[in-house]
């Protein structure tokens, strides 16, 4: 990867008017809002008991029935989403609520799951702490099958051969580990390319 001089970085901030904090906060909130419409859909496959197109392996007289618009507050701004609804209206989602505004606290986890790797425990174990200890084998099942080929896709995509700025922070989140609650950091790499298009170039944990 090749860098540009001072000079031109210079410039490039200074037309861009870029804060690094900001940035970073509109590169995570994309891959975050496509993560929780995923949970969601997930969630409401395992309350019909039937994936969208298997309708013939339904055992309902219950069926979706289209989505609502919602508008949540996260750490990364507003995050728009829609919600999948059942037609009888039973369906209540776990992940945010019906009447849930504010998902923060949430986003860490979410972001952690693409830093953790690719393993189906670890993501299981993601999903038992955000979701809570209640949650059906079914449900963090049909979550894992629909989040793997998106953080397997995030982690293999291939990446611009020149940057002109690249930063790294961390997120800091609790996780259970051997019985006991301990602190982890999910360090991530936000990269700025030639066009002004910001990346999110790759998550470590340490």
């Amino acid at each position: 990867m090749s860098l540009l001089s001072r000079e031109q970085l210079r410039q490039f901030i200074k037309e861009n008017d870029f804060k690094s904090p900001e940035d970073i906060q509109a590169a995570l909130k994309e891959v975050f809002a496509s993560t929780m419409q995923e949970m969601l859909e997930a969630e409401l496959e395992t309350h019909l008991g039937y994936a969208k197109h298997a309708v013939k392996d339904k055992m309902t007289d219950n069926s979706r029935n289209g989505h609502s618009h919602k508008s949540i507050t996260s750490e990364y701004g507003e995050v728009d989403i829609s919600v999948p609804r059942d037609r009888k209206g039973e369906f209540d989602p776990l992940i945010i609520k019906k009447h849930q505004t504010n998902t923060v606290g949430i986003e860490d986890q979410v972001i952690a799951l693409y830093a953790r790797g690719m393993s189906t425990r670890d993501i299981q174990a993601h999903l038992e702490h955000l979701y809570g200890v209640d949650v059906s084998p079914t449900l963090v099942s049909n979550i894992t099958d629909k989040l793997l080929p998106m953080i397997k896709e995030w982690q293999n995509r291939p990446l611009n051969p020149v940057y002109a700025v690249v930063f790294m922070d961390a997120i800091h989140y609790k996780v259970k580990q051997d019985g006991q609650v301990v602190s982890k950091a999910s360090y991530m790499i936000v990269g700025i390319d030639l066009d002004g298009r910001k990346d999110v170039l790759g998550m470590w944990i340490g």
